[in-house]
């Protein structure tokens, strides 16, 4: 049971949401912005004076927050400087009360760290979760892992068409599905997006697929896809982890735990050990693929140029990595998943393993969040990876997850943050709230270089930062530029 007052919330939520889906929020007052989506107004709007100190002494309440307007956002002056590389930084104020915010920042080694442009979005205590680029790089979307919490919008929007002066653009949530999480640009415009949660939290959640403007326009798999449907109301289905080959027009997901399960009272949080594969021609689910034991599959990425198409996907409680082919068959099932590697202690349950794989195919790097250690393994033979890091290391960093290579592959970019939902939770994982900036060497190794405080950068103005995911832009060749 999770709390009588908190499914009296969500039930009124749930009415809430029906009377809004019915009209639709606007772009400009006069077109509909997004034709399934809609846009939640404010429930309680910014009065000078009046609301400044009900959103600080606002108590927590079980599941669902006062949906209190953010604190002004205090004064920023702008760089002008123009480096060839950027990282995008999603990132929550500290304090939960000021705006939640993009972080455009230099990554440039003579100008490294050097905030350029901080862009707020109009709400507060989102727990910024992934961010995405588009495909011509000119959008950026990030989402809200707790906004739904505040009955708040749950996908934010950014022109970037101006690489140095980002631009809130809109915000949006889905009708069935919220809790925003790995985000997969589409080549003709507009994204796949995993959300992990129903419209309340619970499972199901949905493969969420949008235009080239943010319009919500499907939520995968719809329901008049009958056996789809029974097959995510039959088993857990809270994706987390998103890969998509275009080529031979699949997709992977992975799911991760049910996310009302991580709040309190809870009997625990519900882990999962499958995943789903889609046929993006019709968006049918082909077949679910478990790794037995898995308890909590995060992460999935299709390992580029493999003449199988296969993935690999995190299995958290187990701290190991698994192969995903997803063309094989195995008791007239198509996809099948092996065991790649076993981290260790380290690893094992760690609440959250992230990955990233070098464009090569022959790289893969591995975060453990409670295990404060990234790992790196050579894959470039599936039948023997090799470890590159010192299993025994002491590194310095805190709780790291989101990690990132550099279009270039010369640095590997990790922040030390997960999640801390507060006291309604029982996932308030350690952090040091660093973008660490690592060295690659030709053979993937890696060594611990620079980092950008984010917690001093902000403790006066945002009670600190809190910056969760990342995306870089290298515009060194202007013919040529990489957004990842």
């Amino acid at each position: 049971m999770q709390g009588l007052l908190g499914f009296t919330l969500l039930g009124s939520f749930v009415s809430y949401l029906q009377g809004a889906a019915a009209s639709p929020a606007t772009a400009g007052g006069t077109e509909k912005r997004n034709p399934l989506g809609l846009s939640l107004p404010p429930l309680i709007p910014s009065i000078p004076g009046v609301t400044e100190p009900l959103a600080s002494n606002a108590p927590p309440l079980p599941i669902l927050q006062l949906p209190t307007p953010p604190l002004a956002s205090p004064p920023f002056t702008a760089s002008n400087i123009k480096p060839k590389k950027i990282g995008y930084f999603w990132t929550g104020a500290g304090d939960n009360l000021h705006k939640d915010f993009l972080a455009t920042v230099s990554l440039d080694d003579d100008t490294f760290g050097t905030f350029i442009q901080l862009t707020d979005v109009p709400t507060s205590g989102n727990s910024p979760h992934h961010l995405g680029a588009s495909y011509d790089g000119k959008t950026l979307i990030g989402g809200g892992l707790l906004s739904l919490l505040k009955t708040q919008d749950t996908a934010f929007y950014f022109d970037v068409s101006d690489p140095y002066r980002p631009k809130f653009d809109h915000s949006n949530r889905a009708i069935l599905s919220s809790i925003v999480d790995e985000i997969r640009a589409k080549p003709d415009g507009g994204f796949y997006i995993t959300y992990m949660g129903s419209a309340v939290g619970t499972s199901p959640g949905r493969l969420v697929e949008t235009d080239a403007r943010g319009n919500i326009i499907h939520e995968w798999p719809e329901v008049t896809d009958i056996p789809s449907t029974l097959n995510i109301l039959g088993q857990q289905f809270s994706p987390h982890g998103l890969t998509v080959d275009y080529d031979k027009q699949i997709a992977l997901t992975s799911d991760f735990v049910v996310p009302i399960t991580i709040l309190k009272p809870t009997l625990g949080i519900q882990k999962a050990d499958t995943l789903r594969l889609f046929d993006l021609r019709t968006h049918k689910i082909l077949s679910t693929i478990t790794i037995p034991g898995g308890q909590g599959i995060q992460d999935v990425k299709f390992i580029p140029n493999h003449p199988e198409t296969a993935a690999l996907a995190t299995a958290v409680g187990l701290g190991q990595v698994w192969v995903i082919y997803p063309f094989r068959t195995k008791n007239a099932k198509q996809g099948t998943a092996e065991l790649l590697f076993d981290f260790g202690p380290k690893a094992k349950n760690s609440l959250a393993i992230y990955s990233d794989i070098s464009d090569d195919g022959k790289l893969a790097y591995f975060t453990f969040t409670l295990g404060n250690h990234v790992a790196a393994l050579d894959i470039s033979d599936l039948s023997n990876p090799v470890r590159l890091d010192d299993p025994n290391e002491t590194q310095p960093i805190i709780g790291p997850h989101y990690v990132k290579i550099s279009p270039d592959k010369k640095n590997l970019l990790v922040l030390g943050y997960f999640v801390q939902a507060g006291d309604i939770s029982v996932v308030n994982t350690p952090g040091d709230y660093k973008a660490h900036w690592l060295d690659l060497d030709a053979s993937g190794k890696f060594s611990w270089n620079k980092t950008i405080d984010f917690e001093r950068e902000f403790a006066t103005t945002r009670g600190g930062a809190r910056p969760h995911s990342v995306v870089i832009y290298d515009l060194s060749d202007p013919a040529d530029p990489k957004y990842y």
